[in-house]
């Protein structure tokens, strides 16, 4: 295998989660009695650039389907990020009726719509056929394809070059990194801005991450390499964000290199020399995680063996394709874990892939009442209790994994 954006030869194991199938590729009863595939779950970091990816043993074409399974707009904190962050890029930067804002991987129009409120013209590029549908009928005009170079020289033949390029937790998902970057220099205007917001690899490594590996994200970024990535193709950032999202995101801001109007922040400086601090540029960087991976392995299949031998009932909330990473590579079952609870009825009345946990909906969590229900989607657990609070009234208990087993005992007058 070599690396996707310098092309040397990669031979420095990050981490090897052994074999799973592809993250959200839930499974209905028929499929049940099939044989599942399993792709290999081994990255790699390049010892040159730095990049840690993954290869593309599942094709992005395959993953990214028309049954593709996740819609931004059931996050209630996601759909409040996205509403922020389009007012501060409209005070920030002044978009306007007159400035076309484009959104690559633009999911079911969770974003666009609060440019649209504005009246400022907008357009969704977004591969995946039934998320694409739900952004149209919510008045979101939306391109169904991949975004690339060839795809950008099209878009920019037949249409207005965009002021202002979004793209959000898209960057990781693409196997061809470079042809990207350089597609998107291809389609913003000479003045213009691009955003993308990505999970930063330093927090993955910091705080045992590991369940944000999966076949979707070929990369697993930083600004040192993302940096790199984006200077070769003719583009540079000017500012960056650390973001609390996804577990701790970097929000980076880019401009044609030859854009002298947008002063490069000291934020990017600032972060640069706080990554190379952590050692983010040597291969030493890499070469432990694995064993923290296995720790955690450990402790979470012992918490189980243990509640399930006192009896106790265990369920899941959130079918994430981040929980299927950490369910398959402990071994966890359905006979470890009941059912999984989600607000995605697209997810509901199906199975996890190789876990075969069933997915139901919150009012089966309310009739069965669990004693410990294990939160998935970490990240926004916050948002999760309060959802939850109501089972404090049986004496449940909240559990999360990352980055370390924890059991959350409050008060129910903490919560409700």
């Amino acid at each position: 295998m070599k690396c996707r954006f310098c092309n040397a030869e990669l031979s420095t194991v990050f981490v090897d989660l052994e074999s799973s199938p592809a993250s959200n590729s839930f499974l209905t009863r028929d499929q049940l009695l099939e044989p599942e595939q399993f792709y290999p779950l081994k990255v790699y970091t390049c010892e040159s650039c730095f990049l840690t990816q993954i290869d593309e043993y599942k094709s992005h074409d395959d993953i990214f389907n028309d049954e593709y399974v996740y819609f931004s707009s059931y996050s209630k904190s996601w759909l409040k990020h996205a509403s922020d962050y389009t007012d501060m890029m409209v005070d920030r930067f002044g978009f306007n009726d007159d400035t076309l804002v484009v959104e690559i991987a633009s999911n079911d129009g969770y974003l666009l719509q609060y440019f649209k409120e504005k009246n400022i013209p907008v357009l969704g590029i977004e591969p995946t056929a039934n998320t694409a549908a739900a952004a149209r009928e919510i008045g979101i005009k939306t391109i169904t394809e991949f975004f690339g170079t060839q795809f950008a020289r099209q878009f920019v033949a037949e249409n207005k070059k965009a002021d202002l390029l979004i793209g959000n937790n898209v960057l990781a998902h693409v196997p061809d990194i470079v042809d990207f970057v350089r597609g998107m220099k291809i389609a913003l205007e000479d003045d213009g801005i691009i955003t993308m917001e990505f999970p930063h690899l330093m927090q993955l490594v910091d705080n045992n991450q590991f369940d944000t590996i999966y076949h979707e994200h070929f990369s697993y970024l930083s600004l040192f390499t993302v940096k790199q990535i984006f200077e070769s193709q003719g583009l540079s950032i000017f500012d960056v964000e650390e973001i609390p999202t996804h577990g701790g995101s970097l929000r980076i801001f880019a401009r044609h290199t030859g854009d002298l109007s947008k002063e490069i922040s000291e934020r990017v400086t600032a972060l640069l020399e706080k990554e190379i601090s952590k050692g983010i540029n040597t291969i030493s960087y890499y070469t432990h995680f694995n064993e923290k991976v296995l720790a955690i392995k450990a402790t979470f299949n012992n918490f189980l063996a243990e509640q399930k031998k006192a009896g106790y009932k265990i369920a899941a909330y959130g079918a994430a394709a981040k929980g299927n990473t950490l369910l398959n590579y402990c071994g966890v079952h359905e006979e470890d874990i009941d059912f999984v609870v989600d607000a995605n009825p697209y997810k509901q009345n199906k199975w996890l892939p190789a876990s075969h946990i069933p997915v139901v909906d919150e009012s089966y969590l309310q009739k069965e009442k669990p004693d410990y229900i294990v939160i998935l989607p970490w990240n926004i657990k916050d948002e999760i209790m309060e959802q939850l609070k109501y089972v404090k009234t049986w004496h449940g208990k909240f559990v999360t994994i990352i980055p370390a087993l924890k059991i959350i005992e409050e008060t129910i007058n903490q919560l409700i």
